[in-house]
């Protein structure tokens, strides 16, 4: 598109500076490629800094000639109010972790089983694999803040961080100012859309040189580099994040319009360079897990000498059609793997151990230590697992530890150091009760984690035990999600399961993304929670080691609530598959006087079930009977047929194994009814099944 001429001035006079403004724009960024892919500076700074203020110059006097890929639109503008969600189109997903040899060489099993198995599949090349190791890219793992950028006809025109991988933060204006970074590639022929996915960094020299002068102005100095690069890029004033020496380099793509995706991993990071992405020289292709290791040990070996900070390496399935029939389980590609360097530690002093309420009530033991700075951060608290993890490592209050920065993220303590303990050194003494709720803390034989018994007033545990109280399996009160119960607690509207049922239509319709509809909604679930059964009403209570299966066998063999609240030990072990673990996790349960009272309080406030007489399993007619559930049945939910078998007294499992008596089979059985009939299991359909029920 031609520029129209600045007011005042004639066509002749303008074409002087366009032409002058954009021989600048390229010689300004061929010295930036110079300095920051070829590390090799063609020019002085000053010389650099002479060119640049004459680019400025000329577009101040013609605003016409300014471009969103000129050089000058890095040094930012005005600061923001806020950084704006960006949802990304391709999920920017996590890697799992791999710390160890057998890690990798479990990963590359897993590949490549995986490979041969969809290479024997119909419809796929065959042999790919066979007779030869897979073939993988294998790069650094950088310590810094996860980017995407994204072009469009060749021009930056956003870049989002991260964020929970769904949804990122809008960091264009500071990213335009990382000089590494082009705004326009470097082809005549771009892609309609190209979004490279890659990692802002800071040199160790620049984040040294950076710090320095922080210390002089007299402002906060940064704790490591990633830090100080992850703080300059979420900058509100982009002339700020100007200032800070930031690099880039990809090792991604995101999506990808109007040219064919590269055939492998590492013909994406050439073609980058052909464009003027920068990508770092410490990659390369390898085979199998052999080449994975010896490359991991080559750069652990180089990384001290390394100009920046890594924490791992990174290994890919190297061809983009491997990757695909891999692709991803939960929020990780099953075609990667990253493979974190051993943990940095540290001596420093225990100072006093503390414990920690957790939100299933796990009572964790906390060092408070005397602040030592490893793997990259100043640490002052540490995990100490549990009690008796400290017992194993003989650690007492008062002693010089060894601290580690496990996966250079969660520090623990490792051990102490025996010949520097002090004469006043000290155990520590696991308390009896719980320093949020006052409830007395279990620990069950056979068991390394002591809990609160408080679940049901604990205020550490208050959230968590109320989302399993109103979960689908329990009293199932639909529309009671994370985000309500969080505002309900923070709140304090909600101390107990009880309070739930106080709730009207105004307090609800007055929180955060309530209506009155949805407030409406809630309360009618809440109401029709108020009916339910024995059993869900059991297992809703949240007693530890009391699931499903558990609570319907304490309802049968019970018949009444009251039973239950009041048997001993002893008569819980007669109940169907209740051990000593579970018979002492349920008598301390109802032993404590709180949970009692809630019990009572949600009684009255009208949670109504039937009861029944006692009935023993071993009684019931399909006891011992082992049932698998498959497929759609014609006229029965899959609950609703799992409730009519248990009644019963069969046991329902969710896999077909030699133990099986019987699976049920509905439509579309799959592989369920494959492996039954090979291992001769008898198949029922569902009028076989009601009629096994109706003849007992």
């Amino acid at each position: 598109m031609s520029q129209s001429p600045a007011p005042g001035s004639s066509p002749a006079e303008v074409r002087e500076p366009a032409a002058r403004a954009a021989e600048l724009r390229a010689e300004l960024e061929r010295h930036n490629r110079a300095y920051y892919e070829a590390d090799a500076p063609t020019i002085p700074d000053a010389e650099y800094d002479r060119l640049f203020a004459e680019l400025v110059a000329l577009e101040a006097a013609h605003p016409e000639l300014q471009r969103a890929d000129s050089p000058t639109q890095r040094v930012g503008g005005q600061p923001l109010d806020g950084f704006a969600p960006v949802t990304h189109r391709v999920p920017m997903l996590s890697l799992n972790n791999g710390f160890d040899d057998e890690d990798v060489e479990a990963f590359d099993r897993r590949v490549a089983d995986a490979l041969r198995g969809a290479a024997a599949a119909p419809g796929t090349q065959t042999g790919d694999l066979f007779g030869q190791p897979v073939e993988y890219a294998a790069e650094l793992k950088f310590d810094g803040l996860a980017i995407a950028l994204r072009y469009e006809h060749g021009i930056l025109v956003q870049a989002a961080t991260r964020g929970d991988g769904a949804t990122g933060e809008d960091v264009t204006a500071n990213i335009r100012t990382v000089k590494s970074i082009p705004l326009r590639l470097k082809t005549d022929t771009p892609p309609e859309v190209l979004e490279v996915r890659g990692e802002v960094l800071m040199f160790r020299a620049d984040f040294d040189a950076l710090n320095r002068a922080q210390e002089a102005a007299g402002e906060k100095v940064f704790v490591n580099p990633r830090n100080a690069a992850a703080g300059s890029l979420r900058q509100l004033d982009s002339r700020i994040t100007a200032k800070r020496p930031l690099s880039f380099f990809a090792y991604g793509v995101g999506e990808l319009v109007g040219v064919p995706m590269p055939d492998t991993h590492g013909e994406l990071l050439a073609w980058y360079e052909t464009l003027g992405i920068p990508v770092n020289k410490e990659h390369a292709v390898v085979r199998g897990a052999q080449g994975l290791l010896q490359f991991y040990g080559r750069i652990g070996e180089a990384r001290a000498a390394l100009p920046y900070d890594i924490d791992g390496v990174v290994y890919k399935v190297n061809r983009r059609d491997e990757q695909e029939r891999l692709g991803f389980v939960s929020r990780a590609p099953r075609f990667a793997l990253a493979h974190k360097f051993p943990a940095q530690e540290a001596l420093t002093t225990l100072l006093d151990i503390e414990v920690q309420v957790g939100r299933t009530g796990a009572i964790t033991p906390v060092a408070r230590l005397a602040p030592v700075f490893v793997g990259g951060a100043t640490v002052t608290n540490a995990t100490l697992h549990n009690e008796d993890e400290i017992l194993r490592k003989g650690i007492l209050i008062g002693d010089t530890v060894i601290v580690r920065r496990a996966g250079d993220v969660i520090p623990e303590v490792v051990g102490a150091v025996p010949e520097r303990r002090p004469p006043d050194a000290r155990a520590f003494v696991m308390p009896t009760e719980c320093p949020v709720c006052g409830s007395a803390i279990e620990k069950l034989p056979d068991e390394v984690i002591a809990r609160c018994t408080g679940g049901l007033i604990c205020a550490a545990q208050r959230k968590q035990a109320l989302l399993h109280f109103a979960q689908r399996r329990a009293l199932d009160i639909e529309g009671l999600g994370d985000k309500l119960v969080e505002q309900l607690v923070d709140q304090q509207i909600i101390r107990t399961p009880a309070d739930l049922f106080k709730l009207g239509v105004a307090k609800l319709a007055a929180l955060d993304r309530m209506a009155d509809k949805s407030a409406q909604n809630l309360v009618a679930s809440l109401d029709r929670a108020r009916h339910t059964t024995l059993a869900r009403f059991i297992f809703a209570l949240g007693i530890r080691h009391v699931g499903e299966a558990t609570a319907k066998d304490l309802a049968r063999h019970f018949g009444k609530l009251d039973n239950v609240i009041a048997a001993t030990e002893e008569e819980l072990l007669a109940v169907h598959d209740v051990g000593p673990i579970v018979a002492q996790s349920i008598a301390n349960f109802f032993a404590e006087p709180h949970n009692v009272e809630v019990i009572e309080q949600l009684r009255a406030a009208g949670v109504t079930w039937a009861e029944s007489e006692p009935q023993a399993v071993e009684a019931l007619p399909l006891a011992g009977k082992t049932f698998v559930l498959t497929g759609t049945l014609p006229t029965l939910s899959r609950e609703d047929a799992k409730a009519m078998l248990e009644a019963a007294g069969a046991k329902v499992a969710g896999s077909v194994s030699a133990k099986t008596d019987y699976l049920v089979a509905g439509a579309d059985a799959g592989s369920k009814l494959a492996r039954a009939e090979s291992l001769g299991v008898p198949v029922l359909d569902e009028d076989a099944m009601r009629a096994m029920l109706d003849a007992l």
